[in-house]
């Protein structure tokens, strides 16, 4: 049996119907109660940053894939408990400022402690270090349905993204197949693009014409703190982005190399969810 926690993650619930698909017996961890979890997998409700409320899922455990959002900073505790119930093996969801640090070092720490956590735990581990994802451009979508301008900071921020299904498919693969066994892989997309670019894709796939407009880092910051949002969530977009204004971040082909195509677009990604920017999507 697989573990995925994080199922209802940008990349965990797309694993989970991936290992289904491949035949695998799978348990998808969430904390809320009315997620919708693919048929075939077993639902656990559990707070993954409280391992003990895991404890029936992990027996039986093959398994986990691991997102650190998840386990907070509770990851020692769930892989060693995870190891106990016979665990062989551990997926990680980290990130590619491990290797190319951008941004508020609190965050990066926090991954690397996580990885860590994996490397000194009694199972083996593959970690998946992941540039930004494409799916974080849904931030942009409220703009995009009530007009044709996307106000954000650091307009020459670029980085390669990478579709959450091109991480689902390896995590996948690290699962099944030791042949991953202690390895690290950074994972991008196949081309840097800045905040101007990724509009102008957006467009595209609409139909419309898009554009970018730069405000100055604190009206975004302030912006979003008057959302309700907590300070974490501009301090780890900011940071990064300003970084990446300086230096762009990695591409990789690495993608390409493990699953033998290339690395899917940020434009298939944008065409596979033009649902979400047209007037008519969610709201």
């Amino acid at each position: 049996m697989h573990v995925v926690v994080g199922a209802t993650g940008t990349v965990g619930r797309t694993a989970v119907r991936l290992l289904l698909d491949a035949g695998q017996e799978v348990a998808a961890v969430t904390r809320n109660p009315a997620a919708e979890i693919p048929d075939g997998a077993r639902t656990v409700v559990a707070d993954p940053s409280r391992p003990a409320t895991l404890a029936d899922a992990l027996h039986g455990a093959e398994t986990v894939l691991l997102s650190p959002r998840a386990v907070g900073d509770a990851a020692a505790e769930l892989l060693s408990l995870a190891g106990g119930f016979g665990a062989r093996h551990v997926v990680v969801l980290s990130a590619a400022t491990v290797d190319h640090p951008v941004g508020d070092p609190r965050f990066i720490r926090h991954f690397d402690a996580v990885e860590a956590a994996a490397r000194e735990s009694s199972l083996s581990y593959t970690y998946l270090r992941c540039a930004d994802f494409a799916a974080n451009s849904a931030a942009w979508a409220p703009q995009i349905r009530s007009g044709d301008v996307v106000r954000g900071a650091y307009a020459k921020a670029s980085t390669s993204p990478i579709h959450e299904r091109d991480i689902a498919e390896i995590a996948v693969e690290a699962l099944l197949k030791d042949a991953h066994s202690g390895r690290a892989y950074v994972l991008t997309g196949p081309e840097s693009l800045d905040q101007h670019d990724k509009v102008r894709i957006i467009g595209e796939t609409l139909g419309r014409e898009l554009s970018f407009v730069e405000l100055p880092a604190e009206a975004v910051r302030s912006a979003m703190l008057a959302q309700g949002l907590p300070d974490e969530i501009p301090d780890r977009l900011l940071g990064s982005l300003a970084d990446y204004a300086q230096h762009p971040g990695p591409t990789t082909d690495t993608v390409e190399r493990l699953l033998g195509r290339p690395a899917r677009s940020f434009r298939s990604w944008a065409e596979e969810n033009t649902h979400l920017f047209s007037a008519d999507g969610p709201s």
